[in-house]
């Protein structure tokens, strides 16, 4: 009897000489290629005998899904109409983007769709598109970088806290924030979101364990950032117990690292398998909540999003230590991600692809560039947007035009006129890539209140 698993085998001990075998022989290679044959025959086995007994469990609950319902693939046809929609700034909007929302809205499974005031195109749906789709969850919908999120932390410490702290500042943030695809922390933190079970039970998330523990309080590339600037409080919740004042505060930017990047990439490649769609929308495919991928999709997803959060919270820990001063208030929302919310009367999967979640009485944080300032924001729930709001300015130049039109020392110029000190950065990240934050604020006055801004001074990216 060689070593290596078979159809055969498979059929041999009962296996119907169906697609359960492929998707047997498919989850056995993946994660258990290094156990006995013999083992996993018995295992199997006991599979055939109650696969009702196996659903959801890691290797072998998608067995038992194709043993008692397999899931249909079927190309699915965009339909004619587009679900309705709303659009806010239509007038700053690229076309490009309009035309993405417009083919998602076609989707057999679209309910509603809006774009935000800063969207710009993207990959499936566009940047500050929303989409709500009905028990269906697009992994492109949701993005590369899972959890995406802004996390404020303010002190009690007036603003004047910064004047002549310069280097003091400067090296808090280099010795404290790590950025990039390498780097990591000396010393690492543990964190209760490494004891969530999914960490155990799902066979793609436990092989991504050591990455995650590794880069957890990191942030990544891109636009990505953490800074020190002022918090100007306008209208101060009482429950901060804060007077409407300027403030020292720090803001981050980052997402899910390895971990999101990985379920993002392992999900997207099942969905296109089990949803074949023309090739002009293919980046849209859906798993269907109701099965095995989906749900386990769900569980990746919400998982790579409170990871996300622990990450930030690491940051956010480091830098109060080594300033000796402690966080009053934090504010933080996600931008990439899917929630399950009511949409005229019925429950939803709503898509927030870089928008902000702004449900009534809900906290945000609405960045700027590293030149302009951002909004703490207070949501007004808004059925047109999905109670939604932008996530940013919005990005007026592409990375690479960036690259064609700006040089270092027209960024230091810009840099230099708003007092701003940049530790890394890109020519790609430069201000001027960004629209103009307060005209998209302008848009978006039925869709938020703002509470405060905050505004940059000294601001670490990666190199």
């Amino acid at each position: 009897m060689g070593n290596k698993l078979s159809g055969k085998d498979l059929i041999k001990i009962g296996f119907p000489k169906n697609n359960a075998i492929n998707i047997a022989l498919g989850q056995i290679n993946r994660y258990r290629k290094r156990e006995k044959k013999e083992a996993i025959l018995t295992e199997a086995k006991e599979v055939l005998l109650d696969p009702e007994k196996f659903k959801g469990h890691g290797t072998w609950g998608k067995v038992a899904e194709g043993l008692v319902n397999p899931v249909q693939v079927k190309f699915n046809q965009l339909m004619n109409t587009r679900a309705p929609f709303s659009i806010f700034g239509e007038n700053e909007i690229a076309e490009q983007a309009k035309f993405q929302l417009y083919d998602a809205l076609k989707l057999p499974i679209a309910v509603k769709g809006a774009l935000m005031p800063d969207v710009h195109s993207g990959y499936g749906l566009p940047i500050g598109g929303v989409l709500a789709t009905d028990n269906a969850v697009i992994p492109y919908g949701v993005g590369v970088d899972i959890g995406c999120r802004m996390s404020l932390s303010i002190f009690d410490l007036p603003a004047s806290f910064l004047k002549g702290k310069d280097h003091q500042l400067q090296a808090i943030l280099k010795d404290n924030t790590k950025f990039g695809m390498t780097e990591t922390h000396k010393i690492k933190a543990d964190h209760e979101v490494f004891y969530q079970s999914e960490f155990k039970d799902i066979p793609v998330v436990k092989q991504l364990l050591d990455k995650a523990y590794k880069q957890l309080g990191t942030s990544g590339g891109g636009n990505h950032f953490v800074e020190f600037g002022v918090v100007k409080l306008d209208n101060p919740l009482p429950e901060w117990k804060l007077e409407p004042k300027e403030y020292l505060a720090v803001l981050s930017h980052s997402g899910s690292r390895g971990l999101g990047a990985n379920i993002a990439k392992h999900y997207t490649y099942l969905a296109t398998k089990q949803c074949p769609l023309p090739k002009n929308v293919q980046h849209l495919a859906w798993l269907d909540l109701n099965t095995h991928d989906g749900q386990e999709y769900w569980l990746a997803m919400n998982l790579a999003g409170d990871y996300a959060k622990a990450c930030h919270e690491d940051i956010h820990r480091r830098i109060a230590k080594a300033l000796g001063k402690r966080i009053v208030v934090t504010i933080e929302n996600h931008h990439n991600f899917a929630w399950k919310e009511m949409v005229d009367g019925k429950e939803c999967i709503v898509h927030r692809k870089g928008a902000t979640p702004a449900g009534e009485g809900q906290l945000g944080i609405i960045p700027g560039s590293m030149t302009a300032p951002g909004f703490i924001v207070m949501g007004k729930g808004n059925a047109e947007s999905l109670n939604s709001a932008s996530h940013g300015a919005g990005r007026l130049f592409s990375r690479a035009k960036c690259k064609a039109s700006f040089t270092q020392s027209q960024i230091k110029k810009v840099l230099a006129d708003h007092e701003v000190t940049l530790i890394g950065g890109n020519i790609d990240e430069a201000p001027m890539a960004y629209k103009d934050i307060n005209k998209v604020m302008s848009l978006q006055t039925e869709l938020v209140d703002v509470l405060g801004t905050f505004t940059p001074k000294i601001v670490r990216m990666d190199r």
